[in-house]
């Protein structure tokens, strides 16, 4: 079994590298008039992390307008506020091209922008605020995320009615397709006509070209493999994936001989559910110290009995995974689920297949002296059943008789019986040997 340890390692190799290797994953030519940074797929802490990297690579470089390309069905709310923070934080003017879609948590960050231009055919709006199982979200959440859209339209000069339809079914705005029941979501035309959008663009060099900048000095934000790995690590429907499969592989692994694929496999999913935190900027090196030490604790516990370096560990574990991950409730649901299979795997594996917790074998006694092992405790005298002797003793009850030329300890039924009188055997009880006068 040493070949998948030696996998083990290697893979863990590979991830250190890259770790190393991923801090610098925004490049920028110096001098360059505009950058570019996309804002497509999910919403989420790692675009909100590289985002934020995009911004202040774009000032080292002194760049003079930053155009955020936005493609997006939403997302995280707490993402979306943290990318809002980056972008009124910047002292560089920001531009949001709505390239297809600003929906929900994309268009509460569309804005926050400095001005909105739209490609043909785009939309913005819709964005009520939902719980990860798709039903909205408790009085709190609503009315402060209703507070930020409100803000985010004002903060430019807008009209927050129209901000405010996009969260709140209830405002009737049935003139442009948002009756009272409905989200309001603008087409571009819509946008225009009520001041969300400046202007309608085919692509971003029209759209400088309306705003009087060059088109000759445009650099593109590249994400970097490092970074695409890690927006896909923190996504928040991949999470609690990372952590069951890792629960799984652990689990399984108690049950093997060795070390084998299903820990290679768990330890890998753990590792990179760190990589992507770490290199989406949610975890650092504290968080990652707290795991191993967790790892050590329980490793400690295996020789050093009585509880508390074990409880110790699981805490340190735990505890490790919400340093990364940054968000609470995410990660006590992503927990819960992996908690959940890895019980159920326990169970499947001892009641199904019939596994034993191999780890634990050097530490627990499983050998038993049982009659199917070929262990017994007295041998059995039922030969002697019916055989007649002479008591050698005199019986009061118990003492010693002579049958078949053996001496034997025997016990009388209950009477007194002289020394030398005649006797036969009645019953056989185990080691107990029974006898009657003749």
């Amino acid at each position: 079994m040493r070949k998948p340890f030696y996998q083990f390692l290697f893979t863990f190799a590979i991830i250190l590298a890259l770790f190393n290797s991923s801090q610098s994953i925004i490049k920028a030519d110096t001098g360059n008039e505009v950058f570019v940074i996309k804002l497509e797929g999910t919403v989420e802490k790692g675009l909100s992390q590289y985002i934020k990297k995009a911004i202040s690579e774009a000032k080292s470089n002194n760049v003079s307008q930053i155009v955020l390309e936005i493609d997006t069905l939403g997302g995280e709310v707490e993402a979306a506020l943290e990318i809002a923070d980056s972008l009124r934080a910047s002292d560089i003017p920001i531009t949001a091209f709505i390239n297809k879609r600003a929906i929900s948590a994309g268009a509460y960050i569309a804005l926050n922008a400095d001005d909105i231009y739209m490609a043909p055919g785009s939309k913005i709006g819709s964005a009520a605020i939902i719980t990860g199982d798709g039903n909205a979200a408790d009085d709190k959440s609503q009315s402060l995320w209703l507070a930020e859209m409100k803000e985010a339209a004002e903060h430019n000069g807008r009209d927050p009615k129209f901000a405010l339809a996009m969260v709140d079914k209830e405002i009737d705005l049935p003139e442009y397709g948002a009756a009272k029941g409905d989200l309001l979501t603008l087409e571009t035309k819509q946008a225009k006509d009520v001041g969300y959008s400046e202007g309608t663009v085919e692509n971003i060099h029209e759209l400088l070209e309306q705003k009087k900048l060059s088109t000759d000095a445009i650099t593109y934000a590249d994400e970097g493999l490092a970074v695409k790995i890690a927006r896909f690590l923190t996504n928040p429907v991949v999470v609690p994936i990372l952590l069951s499969i890792g629960s799984l592989g652990l689990v399984a692994e108690l049950y093997s001989p060795g070390f084998g694929l299903p820990g290679l496999t768990g330890l890998t999913s753990l590792l990179l559910f760190f990589y992507g935190h770490y290199v989406a900027g949610l975890a650092g090196m504290e968080a990652i110290v707290f795991f191993v030490l967790g790892i050590a604790f329980i490793v400690a516990e295996l020789f050093v009995p009585g509880g508390i370096l074990g409880v110790l560990g699981f805490v340190s574990i735990v505890a490790s995974l919400y340093i990364a991950s940054g968000n609470v409730m995410n990660m006590t649901i992503s927990l819960l689920i992996a908690f959940v299979i890895a019980i159920v795997a326990s169970i499947l594996l001892v009641k199904v297949f019939g596994k034993r917790m191999k780890l634990f074998n050097k530490f627990i006694l499983r050998d038993s002296t049982n009659t199917k092992s070929g262990y017994v405790s007295n041998k059995s005298r039922n030969d002697l059943i019916g055989k007649e002797g002479t008591a050698l003793t005199i019986l009061r009850p118990s003492g010693t008789a002579l049958i078949i030329d053996e001496r034997v300890d025997v016990v009388s039924e209950g009477t007194y019986i002289e020394k030398g009188q005649k006797i036969k055997v009645v019953k056989v009880e185990g080691s107990r040997i029974v006898v009657r006068e003749i």
